[in-house]
């Protein structure tokens, strides 16, 4: 797919424009939501979009700025998960600071927030502390957000201990939600002004984009990535009544607005934000220079999303209401699930055998260019291993018929495999078949070709029509290859 969108013109303006609004203020504390590194979301529906942009605007920025990581106790006693990652928030937070470290972006501190003594949050700030991390220990804040009275008081965020910053943009972010971004800012900027500090608060979400129309194709997408969490996009009414001017927001936001309001205008003493987007400072609509490009691309995510939850509905019949959700999306906008090229070709070619009495499993991969690879199961291999491998071949223009692994290395493999598993009809899955394709390469230069190759993969997408091993969900996870699948052939998943 041809790129929609700038990342130079992007963090032009970006930087431009949160360096305005720190120019308001002695210091500015800036809440940074969503993926701060690898956002895929927002590489697939503006396509040409770094995934670690903000990264590269930190780096803009650095000499101006410092971080500070929220984490609720709660989370690090459960282990929460982020459901992106995959990972712990403890470990997420870990690993946010060592990619800040090695962008020589400061980090001053970690805040642990509601804290309470506990055997599993003690020792993180013992393993914080021994990494030479400042942490912080906030309690409860008493009446928050709604008793403004008490928030605002000796008893409210005046128990909280003040977190020593030096520079002039504080970033305030967190290994995942509800860590507590919100009320760190705040309590901050009610110490800065205790101590006669003229500090700000802003806030940084790339979605839904605010300056683009409700009903956007990728504020569309944003809702049906937010499903789960029943965000609805909407018009921001105080926006409007403030300067009549349509500008969009999500509902969480706009709901939470006038407590914030009262919180802000006593803190600061002025009427600073009249609507939740003047709090806002994102400017991702600027770098997009194709929207006809970001609108097909929003409509394939929003497609993907709702093959995604179906997938999880028919495997737990759980999110039923999610599944809805999406699904009103794609009425509104015409979509159906064939219009995931890879979904229509496996399904076409699966049809194909059944109708010459062949009951195969079939993964196709879409390239950039709109060509599609398919490849079927066999005895030796699942679909998806030889739809990587057929992708790999066209990739690195070898004909169909070369092999690149000697079936003399595969089957004594795969006969080991069976004896494992004492199943006759057990294949090698694709983790097997890249091992056997890395050890081929010592003898066969065209295996070394595909694997020099393997980088091309990242950013297509495609479609099984069956459930797939876990372990091929997984590789194709790290391939960056974004896979959906039909749910039939249960017991493969496994």
């Amino acid at each position: 797919m041809k790129n929609g969108f700038s990342n130079e013109l992007y963090i032009k303006e970006q930087t431009e424009y949160i360096l305005e609004r720190v120019s308001k203020f002695e210091k500015l504390y800036l809440e940074f939501g969503g993926k701060l590194f690898g956002d895929r979301h927002a590489a697939r529906v503006l396509p040409g979009y770094d995934e670690d942009i903000k990264f590269t605007l930190f780096e803009t920025l650095r000499d101006k700025l410092e971080v500070v990581i929220a984490i609720r106790a709660l989370d690090i006693k459960t282990n929460k998960m982020n459901n992106n990652s995959g990972l712990t928030y403890e470990s997420e937070c870990f690993k946010l600071i060592e990619r800040f470290k090695e962008k020589n972006i400061l980090v001053n501190s970690v805040v642990i927030n509601r804290y309470y003594p506990d055997e599993n949050v003690d020792r993180f700030v013992s393993m914080l502390n021994a990494r030479k991390i400042t942490t912080y220990l906030h309690e409860d804040t008493a009446g928050y957000p709604v008793d403004v009275d008490m928030v605002l008081s000796d008893n409210g965020f005046g128990k909280h201990s003040y977190i020593k910053t030096t520079r002039q943009i504080v970033v305030v972010t967190a290994p995942g939600p509800g860590s507590g971004k919100m009320s760190t800012c705040l309590s901050q900027l009610y110490h800065e002004a205790k101590r006669g500090v003229k500090a700000g608060y802003a806030k940084f979400e790339t979605f839904p984009v605010w300056n683009l129309p409700l009903k956007h194709e990728i504020n569309l997408a944003y809702e049906a990535a937010t499903a789960d969490l029943n965000d609805i996009n909407q018009i921001d009414p105080f926006h409007l009544q403030a300067y009549g001017e349509v500008a969009v927001n999500y509902n969480r936001d706009v709901e939470n607005f006038p407590v914030l309001k009262r919180i802000l205008d006593r803190i600061m003493g002025e009427d600073m934000y009249k609507s939740p987007t003047d709090m806002g400072v994102n400017r991702i609509a600027s770098g997009i220079v194709d929207d006809g490009i970001c609108r097909e691309a929003a409509r394939q995510e929003i497609v993907r999303r709702y093959l995604l939850a179906n997938f999880e509905y028919k495997k737990s019949m759980l999110n039923g209401e999610e599944l809805s959700r999406i699904r009103r999306l794609m009425d509104e906008l015409g979509l159906k699930p064939e219009d995931r090229l890879s979904l229509k070709a496996a399904r076409k070619r699966k049809a194909d055998m059944l109708k010459e009495g062949i009951h195969r499993n079939v993964t196709a991969i879409e390239l950039d260019d709109g060509t599609i690879i398919t490849g079927r199961e066999s005895e030796l291999m699942d679909s998806a291993a030889s739809a990587i491998l057929n992708t790999l071949k066209v990739i690195s223009s070898l004909p169909d018929e070369l092999h690149m692994i000697d079936p003399a290395v595969l089957e004594p493999i795969l006969e080991m495999k069976r004896g494992f598993e004492k199943k006759s009809n057990t294949q090698l899955n694709l983790e097997e078949v890249l091992i056997a394709l890395a050890t081929s390469q010592l003898y066969n230069p065209s295996a070394k070709i595909v694997i020099a190759n393997l980088s091309k993969l990242s950013g297509l997408c495609g479609h099984s029509t069956s459930i797939l091993p876990m372990v091929d969900y997984e590789l194709f996870r790290k391939l960056n290859i974004d896979l959906t699948s039909d749910y039939e052939d249960s017991a493969k998943a496994i």
